[in-house]
């Protein structure tokens, strides 16, 4: 077995490949940074937008995805209050690997779809 030997490790983080997937990992997260590249949202349009998330799973993949920097939370003073979400500088970084995501899940499905469910 071939040993490659990382640019950069960090004592704290470990492998930044790591730490990058640990901040988009998941089922939800990158539904949510794809539905959150079109525009600023509020929590029912991306509730609505990310379809089969229940309120709970996406308030906490919510906060973990502003813990890390790549969406921000905009809350204003107002009653009801209104909450928005949108993403920061380094969320939209991860637009054109979104991007790629989607090619290669296309190709993938494209060359794969036989009459059953494609397992992956």
């Amino acid at each position: 077995m071939v040993e490659v030997d990382m640019p950069y490790q960090d004592g704290q983080f470990g492998c930044p490949v790591e730490v990058g997937l640990q901040m988009v990992s998941g089922k939800w997260k990158p539904r949510i940074l794809y539905a959150l590249q079109q525009r600023t949202k509020r929590f029912g349009e991306l509730q609505r937008e990310v379809a089969g998330v229940s309120r709970h799973v996406l308030t906490t993949q919510l906060r973990e995805l502003e813990a890390s920097g790549l969406i921000h939370r905009q809350v204003y003073g107002q009653v009801p209050p209104k909450v928005e979400y949108s993403l920061t500088e380094l969320g939209n970084s991860l637009t054109p690997i979104l991007e790629q995501m989607i090619k290669i899940g296309e190709h993938y499905i494209s060359t794969h779809k036989t009459d059953s469910a494609v397992d992956v």
